[in-house]
């Protein structure tokens, strides 16, 4: 079969501050047919998520993004070819085929998936966004019944999950966010016990307030002066997990950790831990079983911000930098297979 026309966006420079829609442009490529144990994908749903940025800077978890690449992202994706891989045409895999409508990938590469309810929720509660909540909150920051748990980027695609989590085992949830309207509608739709605004000239004041017992779980999305206000409000024997630091990632000069440590987390017995939840892949279908049982029963609800077109993935990106997303970004590459 010859190439087909495949739209790409790549990463056309590092950025070194800020970054900006003229660090991506879009082309034409082609893609081939699959080789022996290959798929070919056709790309549904794009994952626009802080790590993204992240991964320009150097090397993390995973390889650096260099410029000229195809910028690399998480996908949910449509087998429409393969060559020996024991995967059909048809099936909807999780992958990460990066920002192009097609890409050959190595079965071992991708996670056929049982589809339950609406796709996009493959890519947002029930896919890694929603997982990484789970496994933040309830392997590192174990809340108990009637603790208090801080999140945030509570209205973001992992903060929202991670809040929801904490309710639904019985603790007391206070959210973070950088809008009042945000703020709104996590105690309005989503049962958050009380919320604050990091931009408010008084956050420690604020947050103590809205913290009377202390904090006993914080779940960290942004790092920085949101971290070093959270601190000193611990409780003995506190849970922080380490999950981002998007308050960081759009910057030429990140800002240095946040004081207090280590005097604090000696002093109030603190355990300070990240993860990456592409770790515990094994465990991932007895956690996504659970969290589609709470989606059924509406203990647990979904919040998802979709855009369309690939075109759209760099204003996306940089939109979600900038904290105007409510729920899980995606963009929305092709349509649903029917």
């Amino acid at each position: 079969m010859p190439s087909r026309p495949n739209r790409q966006i790549l990463l056309a420079a590092r950025p070194e501050g800020r970054l900006e829609e003229r660090h991506f442009r879009s082309t034409v490529g082609t893609v081939g047919d699959p080789g022996p144990g290959q798929l070919l994908c056709r790309t549904i749903l794009l994952s626009i998520d802080p790590a993204n940025r992240a991964w320009m800077h150097g090397p993390t978890y995973r390889d650096q993004v260099e410029a000229g690449q195809v910028m690399s992202g998480f996908t949910l994706a449509e087998v429409v070819g393969q060559n020996g891989a024991g995967i059909p045409n048809g099936a909807i895999v999780a992958c990460e085929a990066g920002w192009q409508e097609y890409a050959v990938l190595r079965a071992d590469r991708v996670r056929p998936i049982e589809v339950r309810g609406m796709l996009t929720h493959h890519a947002s509660v029930l896919g890694v966004t929603g997982l990484t909540a789970y496994f933040g909150l309830l392997s590192i920051g174990r809340p108990t019944k009637g603790e208090t748990v801080v999140v945030s980027a509570a209205a973001g695609a992992t903060g929202n999950v991670v809040g929801q989590l904490a309710r639904i085992h019985g603790a007391r949830v206070v959210g973070i966010t950088g809008s009042d309207d945000k703020n709104r509608l996590l105690e309005r739709d989503l049962a958050f016990d009380a919320t604050v605004n990091h931009r408010s000239a008084t956050l420690r004041k604020d947050l103590a307030a809205r913290c009377p017992r202390g904090i006993d779980v914080y779940f960290d999305n942004v790092g920085g002066r949101v971290l070093e206000t959270v601190l000193p409000l611990m409780n003995l024997h506190g849970r922080v997990v380490c999950c981002g630091a998007v308050s960081q990632y759009d910057t030429a000069n990140p800002a240095p950790g946040p004081g207090g440590v280590p005097g604090l987390l000696v002093v109030k017995r603190l355990r300070m831990e990240g993860f990456i939840v592409l770790d515990l892949v094994a465990e991932w279908p007895e956690a996504e079983a659970k969290l589609a049982a709470w989606v059924a029963s509406g203990e647990l609800k979904v919040l998802e911000d979709v855009v369309d077109g690939l075109d759209a993935a760099p204003a996306a990106l940089i939109g979600l930098l900038a904290g105007d997303n409510v729920g899980k970004r995606l963009v929305r590459v092709a349509a649903d297979p029917k």
